[in-house]
């Protein structure tokens, strides 16, 4: 059946949990006005029986029973991105009284490079911001013209960064189709987040994780290093730490990196990683009892991915996963 927008709660869908819910790189925003957790995953043809791509919510009290999903977001005509090529990694950040949207768009009919000039075919693909008075949306389009790195970048998966200065700054990952060895980047963004504000600039690399290159053997075919899923928090220790997913030998792994200068800039050093056995793309969020929470999918696969929940400690440089929620997911 269609589903309906948030606003529209003529026919809601209610009682879901988690293990009910098809959903792939899962973000939490807790809205305290309302005690309510709103979950947003992408909304494919398929699951929303419309003409093209979007982004869905549902909406929780206790994270355990929830109400949805409803529309917050579709790909509009007449823009950049294809409206039925994709929507991946949507996340909302409320932001000076707004709500913004960053997803990840696609238009594969774009081409960027082919072989034998790139080892695989390019495409357009990048983060843009939408914008909602409400969690619940609509999102708007804030560029339409195209995404927020450069055009000729590929990069999927920003995410909101404000830094000790109050500057905001899309941070994404570059994507391994293009670079090889996928990296992390950041690029300012203006006061009102509808564009960029400069050049971006190099954080750190996938191959930087000794765990990764621990498991390498010599091969004859090329291997890649997959960046996906940052996220930034401070630690009450004001130490600065990124969350970040890629691949070792069982499957996708949910890591976690730190900066050495406290600053985006780093230098960066990479810490082990969280959960292992398929899991990954995750955030942290806070509860309203003011705990800490990890949220990721597992396994990687759709339609079969589902969110996870995991209780973590806060420690002064860093974050510690204690224990999975089964009872919230299983």
């Amino acid at each position: 059946m269609p589903y309906n927008h948030a606003s529209d709660t003529s026919n809601p869908g209610k009682g879901h949990q988690l293990r009910d819910i098809p959903a792939h790189d899962p973000f939490v925003l807790p809205h305290k006005e309302t005690n309510t957790y709103y979950l947003y995953t992408t909304g494919i043809p398929e699951l929303t029986d419309r003409e093209r791509n979007g982004v869905l919510v549902y909406k929780s009290k206790d994270l355990l029973n929830w109400e949805g999903p409803y529309v917050v977001f579709e790909v509009p005509d007449g823009t950049w991105a294809h409206p039925q090529h994709g929507t991946w990694a949507p996340e909302v950040h409320e932001y000076r009284s707004k709500y913004y949207l960053f997803v990840t768009l696609h238009n594969r009919d774009t081409i960027l490079a082919e072989p034998p000039e790139v080892w695989k075919t390019n495409h357009l693909r990048g983060t843009s911001i939408a914008v909602s008075d409400s969690p619940e949306g609509p999102f708007e389009l804030l560029k339409k013209d195209g995404p927020v790195p450069p055009e000729n970048f590929m990069t999927l998966d920003g995410t909101l960064y404000e830094d000790e200065d109050g500057k905001p700054w899309m941070v994404y990952c570059h994507e391994w189709i293009q670079t090889i060895d996928g990296t992390f980047e950041a690029i300012p963004l203006k006061p009102d987040l509808s564009a960029a504000d400069g050049e971006p600039r190099h954080l750190f690399k996938a191959s930087d994780a000794p765990w990764i290159n621990a498991e390498r053997k010599p091969d004859v075919k090329p291997y890649v290093y997959v960046s996906d899923g940052c996220q930034l928090y401070r630690t009450k220790g004001d130490h600065l730490v990124m969350l970040w997913s890629s691949y070792n030998h069982e499957g996708y792994v949910q890591t976690i990196a730190r900066s050495k200068s406290g600053k985006l800039e780093g230098p960066w050093e990479q810490l082990d990683p969280l959960v292992a056995g398929d899991s990954g793309h995750g955030m942290l969020f806070k509860t309203f009892e003011d705990a800490w929470m990890l949220i990721l999918h597992h396994p990687f696969s759709t339609p079969e991915s589902r969110a996870k929940i995991y209780d973590v400690e806060e420690t002064e440089d860093s974050f510690k996963v204690i224990k999975s929620r089964d009872e919230l997911h299983s």
